[in-house]
């Protein structure tokens, strides 16, 4: 289970697509992987969120 920072993080992230219209669960599972993805290929590649309260 995800606890702590951890849980935080993907709380704001899910909350973030779900904002911006990506409420299917399935759907932002995939958007997750796929930032993953690019972010252990690029090391050098800064992502940031921005989450507005």
């Amino acid at each position: 289970m995800i606890t702590g920072e951890m849980k935080s993080k993907v709380d704001r992230l899910w909350t973030t697509f779900w904002n911006n219209g990506i409420s299917n669960p399935l759907s932002v599972i995939e958007q997750i992987s796929y930032l993953l993805f690019i972010k252990q290929t690029s090391p050098k590649i800064k992502f940031v969120v921005r989450i507005e309260d």
